[in-house]
């Protein structure tokens, strides 16, 4: 699918003309919306759904929470991105919290609908209560993160299914964006060849950013040259823009052998040509000086750890028969782990 790409000026125009911008207030509602200026475009008690008429760009999000009675209220933006955890206020108290959101065309996918203009928050929770929201075009250069993948790292559109790149934003603190340009069903071959995947997201990787790289689940009849030198290439691109990649192996499928342990060759994403791709990914990591977020290793313990039933919550198993596609709760512990293996290297500050 071509689409066409702001060029870097055009961004930077775009960015200089929005002004800090803070919604009107309007009248108040006890623990609901408008307890506080910033939510005259705001609908709805659960959720709360807000637009901010803003044009593509890096925007800061500081919203006040908390209102007459006690709440609780998580946040997401654009296509379902998880940007704010479960929130507890108790009555009467106010809390400050703030993120950092990439709005773009397309929202979600590279290869999907435009999406809705202008920037979507919505607060959830068992009972949100936003009381104030203001955005702001990102003060100086955010830190962007990059993610190339698939379908398990993807910002899905619908329920149930759930990206980890899609719940990666919630765990990082204001001043880090998220750029996701995961795209569903890829492997590296598709990844690399389609104008609106690999070439769109070099586009938008500035010096210093980090580029997560997981493609393995789709590169079923890659052989190993190939795989090897497709990673390659991005890693290579990803270098040419001044970004520094991470290479991350493939999260796990649910697939249990007799013995309780993940034993199946695809559940390790082992392909058909008998390639185990997490293997050569780790040996290609330590071959470019790149660093590795072995998140192969990670999923698999955890599954293993939960056994056959309790393990059934990561995946989309009862709702789908899906042992590949996660849940928002599996998306959400596996986005802990990528954060966590990036945090202990020094990539990202807690």
């Amino acid at each position: 699918m071509h689409r066409k790409r702001r060029s870097a000026l055009l961004a930077t125009a775009s960015l200089a003309a929005a002004a800090a911008l803070s919604l009107p207030a309007r009248a108040s509602t006890a623990n609901g919306p408008g307890g506080g200026q910033g939510l005259g475009n705001c609908t709805g008690t659960a959720p709360v759904v807000c637009h901010v008429d803003v044009p593509p760009g890096t925007y800061d999000v500081t919203v006040v929470l908390g209102g007459d009675r006690a709440a609780v209220t998580s946040a997401t933006a654009e296509t379902r991105r998880a940007v704010l955890h479960a929130t507890a206020t108790a009555a009467g108290e106010r809390v400050r919290r703030s993120f950092t959101v990439d709005v773009r065309t397309p929202e979600g996918e590279p290869t999907g609908p435009d999406g809705t203009a202008g920037l979507q928050l919505a607060f959830g929770g068992p009972a949100p209560a936003p009381a104030a929201l203001r955005v702001t075009p990102a003060r100086g250069a955010p830190r962007q993160i990059v993610l190339i993948g698939d379908s398990t790292v993807c910002d899905q559109a619908r329920e149930p299914y759930a990206g980890w790149g899609q719940h990666l934003p919630a765990f990082l603190r204001r001043g880090y964006s998220v750029v996701n340009h995961a795209d569903s069903g890829e492997s590296t071959v598709t990844f690399l060849a389609h104008p609106a995947l690999f070439p769109a997201a070099r586009h938008r990787i500035r010096p210093g950013d980090l580029v997560l790289i997981q493609l393995a689940h789709n590169d079923r009849r890659t052989d190993a040259a190939t795989y090897r030198a497709n990673l390659t290439a991005l890693v290579d691109g990803a270098r040419a823009e001044g970004g520094r990649p991470v290479l991350v192996t493939p999260v796990v499928r649910r697939w249990f052998g007799p013995d309780g342990a993940l034993a199946d060759p695809a559940a390790l994403i082992v392909n058909a040509l008998g390639v185990d791709l997490p293997a050569e990914i780790r040996a290609l990591a330590a071959r470019l000086g790149t660093p590795l977020v072995d998140l192969t290793a990670l999923t698999k313990a955890r599954v293993e750890a939960l056994g056959p039933d309790a393990s059934k919550a990561l995946y989309l198993t009862d709702e789908k028969r899906d042992n590949t596609h996660m849940s928002v709760r599996g998306a959400t512990e596996y986005a802990a782990l990528v954060a966590g293996g990036l945090a202990a290297q020094g990539l990202i500050s807690p």
